[in-house]
This record gives C-alpha cells, structure tokens and sequence, in this order.
C-alpha cells in the first residue's frame, strides 16, 4: 500500500505540484483524510484479504459487492427518502444472493465459515466507508492525490500492528512476480485507469462497467486458483450481481433525463 501510494503521490507531484503543497499544509483535510485512511482504505484491504484468505477470492469479491446496497440504505436513513420499488428488489437480491451463498439454501448450516462471512460483508460495509468518507475531499482535491496520500498514512500507520518489519521477506521469483502484481496492476494501475475512466464516461457509467470484477474474480479463481463452485454459488452471485445492476442503471437512466430537461 506504501509503495503504490507513493507511486499516486508522485504522479500527483508530476501533474499538480501547488495542490499537492496546499493540501499538506490543510491541517482540516489532513484531519478528514486520517480518518479515510484507516476506516475506509486499511479496513477495506484488511476485511477483503481476510475475506480472500477464509473463502476464496470469487466470493470474497461478490460479498464485497453488498456495498451498494449498503450505501443506499445510509442514503435512505440519512436523507430521510424512502427507497423505490427497484431499490427495495435490489436490496431483497443483494440479501437473497449472500444468503444463497452463505448457506447453499440451507438454512441450518453454512457452506462458508461464520469468520469468511464475516469479513466478507465487513468488507462490504468498509468498501461503503471508502466512497463515502472521501467524496468531500475528492471534490476539493481530486482523487488520484487523495488516494495516493491516503495509501501512504494507512500504509505507515499500521507497520507497528502487523510485525512487516520482523518478518522474513521471500525472495523466489514467483513471490516477487505476484507482489509486483498486487502493486502494480492491482493498485497503481486498477485506481488510475478506474479513476480516468470515471473523468471521462462519469461515475454512473463507470460503476456499472465495474460490475463486471466479480464475474472475472471467480472465473479467474475457478481457472488459475481452481477453486470449487456450486450451481447455487453461481446463482447467489447472479442475484447480487443483478441487484447492483439495478441501482446503477436506475441512477443512469436519471442521470440522461437530467441531461435531456
């Protein structure tokens, strides 16, 4: 997280110097982006690597994708609105299709391990906090600097809780190729090209195209990892998968009537 967060810093240095400067001399944004970096950013990594580690990275992902479904509830709470006919079906789907996984349809026993179900849908809930707890720094500052500072205080804070520094590094090729991979394609990469794609076709767009990370998680699970799924994995995911869908292309299909009135 350190090294692809320096990358970001850099990249914002190379393009935007002032603003770099300014921001770390604005002690309230500092104070917003602390708390970014450890409630939206660490927690997220930290809940979705656990969430990979007790299940498998298909499912880890597809539970990570309740997010949306999580935000429109805050969103529903906080702005006092209630939720219409398709936000209602989305939430019943994103709630049947965990549930499906979670249980394979049967109610007393689990197909997954109480803790991978627990860190899956913790990091849904962390995914929330990290769009939602930047979005007033990223208007401000934008979001390739805010990410990248971000990475780097989240990366420093927590060396002293996770014992990096007495551990013994590999040093095989096949550790470096998928370390590099985390960092490069996996981080730098996946943030900046998401990031432009989003300042070009604009978030509702680019959020529904993101939908597809699921499906390419399990299908590269089930090719490289050779991780196991049911029928019933399949469609719990479907159900999810078609939730997200829903709130998107509602929020899409908003957003081109106001760009026609």
């Amino acid at each position: 997280m350190i090294i692809a967060g320096l990358a970001l810093v850099f990249l914002s240095f190379a393009t935007a110097k002032d603003k770099l400067l300014s921001f770390l001399k604005d002690k309230k944004s500092l104070s917003s982006l602390l708390l970014f970096s450890l409630f939206g950013l660490f927690l997220n990594q930290f809940a979705y690597l656990s969430a990979i580690q007790e299940t498998n990275a298909g499912t880890a992902t597809v539970l990570q994708y309740v997010c949306p479904v999580g935000i429109l509830i805050y969103t529903c709470i906080k702005d006092r609105v209630a939720p219409t006919l398709a936000e209602i079906v989305s939430i019943g789907l994103a709630i049947g299709g965990t549930f499906l996984i979670a249980t394979h349809g049967k109610v007393d026993q689990l197909s997954v391990t109480p803790v991978g179900l627990f860190w899956g849908l913790f990091s849904a809930l962390t995914y929330a906090l990290y769009i939602i707890l930047p979005i007033t720094l990223i208007k401000k500052w934008g979001s390739i600097l805010v990410i990248g500072v971000g990475m780097v205080i989240s990366g420093v804070g927590v060396i002293p809780f996770t014992g990096v520094l007495q551990a013994s590094i590999p040093t095989s090729l096949d550790f470096l190729f998928a370390f590099a991979g985390i960092i490069i394609i996996g981080t730098v990469f996946a943030y900046t090209a998401f990031l432009k794609g989003a300042s070009l076709i604009g978030p509702v767009k680019s959020s529904l195209l993101a939908s597809i990370e699921p499906i390419s998680a399990v299908f590269f699970a089930f090719l490289i990892m050779k991780e196991q799924f049911y029928t019933i994995d399949f469609v719990g995911m479907a159900m999810i998968l078609l939730a997200v869908t829903i709130i998107s292309l509602k929020d899409l299909l908003i957003e081109n009537k106001r760009k026609v009135e």
